[in-house]
């Protein structure tokens, strides 16, 4: 069964027609990667996915259930994390405190409101998410005084301290050297043991090393579906997205 089902997705703004009859469908620990030229949907995609963005028509499947209706934070407990294309830390937190909100809050959710989560726990939460993004040395620096490519692995940090089931991450390398990018693609790939990745990227490097499968997506619609060789090979992406 899949983790993760669209069908006849769509999202109007005014007379613009964003995203038009969208069909996906994710395999539970799968890596998949959207990607089209600017402008082409992706990102109201996966916001229709994650509940910022109310769709116009369609429905959304989440592990057999129905989750159009749904609010963000309701998707968030039932496991979908999405990161945001523009960082979303609170910049006058240290790295541990952003990352500690968010694993309190996913802790939170099996206890009454007059409990907390026990703090060892969230402790040791906090410390491993920082550590599989590499901010350990960083734990106690203000998120605003990072760099922008670490702000958005702390962002990805915050994200696992949800301990997300479908993890959808908005052109995470953005601003990444390529030191990182490589760190950055070892990370996902042992993220993808325990959750499936839903990743926008427009560095095709990282999406042919990374995906499994991808969706290319051209004027609010899906162009083409395929393994990274299917895709690459593709002449109708080959036109609309690789220019040639």
């Amino acid at each position: 069964m899949s983790l993760l089902e669209t069908k006849g997705l769509a999202r109007s703004f005014g007379g613009i027609q964003a995203v038009a009859g969208m069909d996906i469908a994710l395999a539970p620990g799968e890596i998949r990667a959207v990607i089209g030229p600017n402008g082409a949907g992706k990102t109201t995609f996966v916001s229709m996915i994650s509940g910022r963005v109310t769709p116009s028509a369609g429905s959304i499947t989440f592990e057999g259930r129905d989750i159009t209706a749904l609010k963000s934070w309701e998707r968030v407990l039932q496991g979908i994390v999405y990161t945001f294309q523009i960082t979303s830390v609170f910049r006058n937190l240290s790295c541990f405190d952003n990352v500690a909100l968010a694993a309190q809050r996913h802790l939170s959710r099996d206890i009454s409101f007059w409990h907390q989560p026990d703090q060892a726990t969230v402790r040791a939460d906090t410390e491993s998410a920082l550590a599989r993004v590499g901010l350990t040395t960083r734990i106690d620096e203000l998120a605003g005084e990072l760099s922008y490519g670490h702000q958005r692995l702390l962002e990805v940090a915050m994200g696992l301290a949800l301990q997300p089931k479908l993890l959808i991450l908005d052109e995470p390398t953005q601003g990444l050297s390529e030191q990182e990018i490589s760190g950055f693609c070892a990370l996902v790939k042992e993220i993808a043991r325990g959750a499936t990745i839903l990743l926008i990227e427009h560095n095709m490097d990282v999406v042919m090393e990374l995906a499994h499968r991808i969706t290319v997506m051209n004027n609010g619609t899906l162009l083409a579906e395929g393994t990274p060789d299917e895709i690459m090979t593709n002449a109708d992406v080959q036109r609309a997205y690789l220019g040639t």
